[in-house]
């Protein structure tokens, strides 16, 4: 006869088991939380670092702008007159007429030709060089030149303004001449020679 076991009255003796456990649960949070800390630590070192390097830049344009005003001051007019003209000289250098024409080609509709392109000032910001045109254009439909107008403006090329308009009246044809004011900030990008021919050739037409 198999006698029935009351299984609760042997108690549990493995003691070692929850501590082996509790070890391993211990270590496994002090690494991790090295790990994280080491982290911190080194995103903080980095934070100071940028910081630190941040504020010698500022002080170093601080002082470099103090010294350009400093530079301004002991210039007299003379000076300053021949400073001005030497930017204007270096600017207008660098100022290609050939990538104007092309740009100009690349937004002029058909029906409207070019009469006239003047530079009226080339200058240099820090966005590049810029030039100041007077730009008059011909043609019979203004619808044309309105459009032409809005895309100009959203090239990102051009900042186009009409100034004026004049009625024309030739032999066989009546066209209107219209003057705007550009302001034209030239891409980076070398137009191909055959877009230079185009171009010249659209403008010598338009006279």
């Amino acid at each position: 006869m198999i006698q029935k076991l009351n299984l609760s009255s042997i108690p549990f003796r493995n003691r070692i088991l929850p501590w082996l456990l509790s070890l391993s649960l211990f270590a496994l949070s002090a690494i991790g939380f090295a790990y994280f800390y080491n982290d911190y630590r080194n995103t903080k070192a980095l934070d100071e670092v940028v910081k630190s390097g941040t504020t010698t830049m500022e002080e170093d344009l601080k002082r470099l702008k103090e010294d350009g005003e400093k530079v301004q001051q002991s210039l007299t007019l003379e000076q300053k007159q021949t400073l001005v003209a030497a930017h204007k000289l270096v600017a207008r250098k660098d100022f290609s007429w050939s990538r104007l024409f092309s740009d100009v080609e690349s937004l002029l509709p058909s029906g409207v030709s070019v009469s006239r392109i003047n530079v009226q000032d080339v200058y240099k910001d820090s966005f590049g060089t810029k030039a100041d045109l007077e730009f008059s254009v011909l043609s019979r439909d203004s619808q044309s030149v309105i459009n032409m107008i809005d895309n100009m403006n959203a090239s990102g090329t051009f900042q186009a303004e009409l100034r004026g308009q004049d009625l024309q009246k030739g032999e066989t044809i009546t066209y209107t001449e219209f003057n705007l004011r550009l302001i034209y900030s030239p891409r980076t990008s070398v137009p191909t020679v055959q877009t230079v021919e185009n171009s010249v050739a659209t403008v010598n037409g338009g006279k």
